[in-house]
C-alpha cells in the first residue's frame, strides 16, 4: 500500500481554496452567511460561493472513496476506513480525511450517519459517514 499524496494534496488546496481568508474575517469572526461545519476535532467556516465553485472537484474526490461510504451502495462507513480509496490505497491520515467530510458536508454531498452524541457507540468513537453524490452536479 503506498500513500496517494496527490489526493490528499488535492484537499489540503480545496479547503485553502474555500476556507475564508484572514482578511475576510471581522476580530477572527467569518461573515454572516457562512457555512459552519463541525469536523471530528475541528470546526470549518467555509465560504458558500468558493464551495459551489469547487463542488465538481470535492464530488469526483468523495466519488474515489469506498462503496461502503455511498448512500446508494453501501449506506455508510466508518470514518476509521475513510483512510483507504475504493482501488484498495492507503491515502491520507485522520486530519485529511476530516477535511474531506467537512468538504462533503460543505458541498451537501456527506453527513454524519448519527448526530455527534451517539458516536460513542462506535468503534474508536468516530462517527459513520455517508456521501450521497447521485444526481447532484453544479
Amino acid at each position: 500500500m503506498s500513500l496517494d499524496e496527490s489526493n490528499a494534496t488535492k484537499i489540503h488546496e480545496l479547503l485553502k481554496k474555500c476556507l475564508y481568508k484572514d482578511e475576510e474575517l471581522t476580530a477572527g469572526v467569518p461573515p454572516a452567511g457562512h457555512i459552519r461545519v463541525e469536523g471530528i476535532v475541528r470546526v470549518f467556516a467555509f465560504h458558500p460561493e468558493r464551495i459551489l465553485a469547487h463542488r465538481e472537484e470535492i464530488k469526483a474526490l468523495l466519488n474515489e472513496m469506498p462503496d461502503d461510504f455511498h448512500k446508494h451502495k453501501g449506506g455508510g462507513m466508518s470514518f476509521l476506513n475513510l483512510c483507504m480509496d475504493k482501488h484498495g490505497n492507503h491515502w491520507a491520515e485522520h486530519p485529511t480525511m476530516e477535511g474531506l467530510v467537512c468538504l462533503g458536508i460543505a458541498a451537501g454531498m456527506a453527513s454524519y450517519c448519527l448526530h455527534r452524541d451517539g458516536w460513542r457507540m462506535f468503534p474508536g468513537g468516530m462517527p459513520y459517514i455517508m456521501f450521497d453524490t447521485v444526481g447532484r452536479s453544479v
